[in-house]
């Protein structure tokens, strides 16, 4: 077999309906372990044609890798040891020496099987050998094993009378290599080229002749095995119906994944609803047709829901009439208990859950609901002070932002949290300002989501978040390696988004310290216990150390917000190096340092500042101290009387625009350094043997750094 011989692997496991939140999980782990697997046996799996090609398929119902090239054995490897030189190896009768017969026992051969090959060090004795490997037929079944078990399955299940357990039982196993069967075993199935098609439209074993015809062969039996194409017919399937219905579907990726998770053959079916249940509030209808039936809600052109949605299908029916008025009996409870829900919750004012939430426990070192709401009222009053938002009105939304909690709906729906305090607060007579704010408080929801839109919602926003990393940092729950239980990392983001993006001009450190300051001093003593630390630290103390630590988590959480924005580590670094107090200052600082990346005097300025750390560094290091005060006296060399002038010049105007926040301006003064400066160091011997002229100079370099790192320390860029 020659070594450059190959062909298409597929492997396909035939299964019971998977989980519809695994498939796609599954599906990548299972080929990256097969990949993996042949890689570490040192199979060549044409990586230029892998490039190029679909990698995997699945569907409910099979897990299949596809890889275009796959090498039919191992290579073969050439192993050469060398001996001893060939004139110690001979004695003097020409017989084999005690060093040439010690080597070819070390390596088991007689020494008649050694040659002889002129090396750098002489002529001497080697051995060789060819070990040809083994063929892909003979090592595919225990790669296949160890990539079935490396598979991340959270409740493995069991079936039958056996021992072995899998993610749902297997039904079937196609092993191809080309259009050969390759012979494997798992779970009690035997490999063959016998897939199967559609569970109910071609429910019968699928001939596939070699690997490339995969895809095909499955696809004449009503199975799109291509989760990419699937996607996309479903997509085509919906935008064909909604058109015939008259309305825009609302199918994010999360839920376009669900349905091409739940079908093999997806048909997109038109159904309607009783449009007396638009009297409920629409998020609650959306929620329970996405959510629980997987549904397609539809919307008019001003985004109303309408009384109609898109139910997908897994079969194309001969009668469509049946599926859709199942869909539409199936929705009818569902939207019967949201109404019911609705209704009574709209005969209990949001403020008469107040006493219930001090029933409910937050956390136990922290209290209750109740307790956490009385905490973020406080903060949020302080908050709105200093943004000049209404501190009364902050204080009573916050008071009334975990009431909806303790609603029927909530408590059918978590994720309508806020929609509904929202949705009650307008309709029980609150000011459309505090209605807005119960449920921009949560926002943003997510990674992609936008900021609360209003002052008052950015205020409880802030002061929600600030509260929950106070409180959960101080009883010990800091998220470690990849656990976040608390979500602490979104809640942090959450949070320096909302100051940056909101232009909330407020002290980080500060605003840390104000909540924290609300924590109880049993929560400080319980993380404490919690972490082990003995050493007496006081309730001051330990607030100063959890708001400094907490500032740095959230920091931490802003390198990759901006990464996706493009500016670069350096320039990060250069202006945390400075320690803006405000998020928002350390944004206007980071986009005008950015900015000035771009400027060709840049990369000289930066060069320069380098030069300036490094030389005060080194020289304080040995003792040298800049002067107090650049004295003109001492200035000998008309380069280093250009650069005071030249400093002198732009310090006023740049300090200025400095601050008044204007960094890109002040940037732009500094960089009529650059020239001076380069001059400096061309005719300028900093280090002069006076003591009181390098010192004298020290203190300029100071002055100029100094002058830099009011912006940023661009050192590091």
């Amino acid at each position: 077999m020659a070594e450059s011989a190959g062909k298409p692997l597929l492997i396909e496991l035939g299964v019971e309906e998977l989980p519809i939140a695994a498939v796609d999980t599954l599906a990548v782990a299972f080929f990256n372990a097969v990949r993996k697997g042949l890689e570490t046996r040192h199979f060549g799996i044409g990586r230029e044609e892998l490039d190029r090609t679909q990698q995997f398929y699945c569907s409910p119902r099979r897990l299949a890798v596809y890889l275009p090239w796959v090498a039919c054995g191992q290579p073969r490897v050439h192993t050469k040891v060398l001996g001893p030189a060939v004139s110690m190896g001979l004695d003097a009768a020409g017989q084999a020496a005690a060093a040439l017969r010690g080597f070819a026992a070390k390596i088991g051969v007689a020494v008649e099987s050694l040659t002889r090959e002129m090396t750098d060090k002489g002529e001497r004795y080697v051995y060789v050998s060819e070990d040809v490997g083994q063929p892909l037929a003979a090592l595919l079944p225990e790669i296949l094993a160890e990539a079935v078990k490396a598979l991340p399955i959270a409740k493995p299940m069991r079936w039958g009378a056996h021992a072995w357990s899998f993610v749902r039982p297997l039904h079937w196993l196609v092993v191809l290599h080309g259009d050969q069967v390759i012979e494997a075993e798992l779970f009690g199935i035997r490999s063959t080229r016998h897939s199967r098609g559609h569970r109910f439209m071609a429910d019968k074993p699928v001939w596939i002749t070699d690997a490339d015809a995969y895809v095909e062969a499955l696809r004449g039996a009503k199975v799109i095995a291509d989760p990419a194409q699937r996607r996309e017919r479903i997509h085509g399937e919906v935008a064909r119906v909604a058109a015939q219905l008259g309305g825009m579907p609302q199918m994010d990726d999360a839920l376009l994944e669900q349905i091409a998770n739940l079908t093999e053959w997806p048909v997109a079916i038109g159904c309607s609803f009783d449009a007396s249940f638009l009297a409920v509030p629409q998020e609650a209808l959306v929620a329970t047709m996405v959510a629980n039936q997987k549904f397609v809600p539809l919307l008019d052109d001003h985004g109303a829901l309408l009384p109609r949605f898109i139910g997908v299908a897994n079969i194309e029916s001969r009668d469509e009439t049946r599926i859709r008025h199942g869909y539409e009996r199936v929705i009818r409870p569902r939207f019967a208990d949201a109404k019911f829900f609705f209704d009574k919750d709209l005969k209990t004012p949001l403020a008469t859950h107040q006493k219930a939430l001090a029933a409910v426990v937050d956390q136990s070192a922290l209290g209750s609901l109740w307790d956490k709401s009385v905490r973020v009222a406080e903060l949020a009053r302080v908050i709105a002070n200093r943004v000049g938002a209404d501190a009364a009105q902050a204080a009573h939304a916050a008071s009334l932002a975990k009431c909806d909690l303790l609603t029927r709906m909530v408590g059918e729906f978590p994720e309508l949290q806020g929609v509904m305090g929202r949705t009650y607060a307008l309709a029980q007579g609150e000011s459309p300002e505090i209605a807005r704010a119960l449920d921009e408080v949560y926002m943003p929801r997510g990674a992609g989501d936008t900021i609360a839109g209003s002052a008052l919602g950015r205020v409880l926003a802030v002061a929600e978040r600030a509260d929950t990393l106070a409180g959960l940092f101080a009883i010990g729950g800091k998220p470690g390696g990849a656990k976040d239980p608390y979500a602490l990392r979104r809640a942090a983001l959450g949070l320096a988004r909302t100051l940056i993006e909101g232009g909330l001009q407020l002290d980080t450190r500060g605003l840390l310290l104000e909540a924290l300051d609300a924590i109880p001093e049993t929560a400080l003593a319980a993380g404490l216990k919690a972490a082990k630390v003995t050493t007496a630290l006081d309730a001051g103390a330990r607030r100063a150390a959890l708001a400094a630590e907490i500032e740095r988590f959230i920091i931490e959480r802003l390198r990759g917000y901006y990464a996706e924005q493009g500016i670069a580590a350096g320039v990060f670094e250069a202006v945390l190096a400075v320690a803006p107090s405000s998020l928002v200052d350390f944004d206007r600082r980071l986009r005008a340092l950015a900015d000035f990346t771009r400027t060709p005097e840049c990369a000289t300025l930066v060069t320069a500042n380098k030069r300036v750390a490094n030389i005060l560094r080194k020289q304080a290091e040995t003792g040298d101290a800049a002067a107090a005060a650049i004295n003109s006296a001492l200035l000998e060399v008309p380069a280093e009387r250009a650069l005071v002038e030249a400093l002198a010049a732009v310090r006023h105007a740049s300090t200025t625009a400095a601050t008044g926040r204007d960094y890109a301006g002040a940037l732009a003064h500094l960089a009529a350094l650059d020239a001076p400066l380069a001059r400096f160091f061309d005719e300028v011997m900093v280090v002069a043997e006076d003591p009181a002229v390098r010192g004298n100079r020290l203190a300029l370099l100071a002055q100029i750094r100094a002058a830099f790192n009011a912006i940023a320390d661009i050192a590091l860029v």
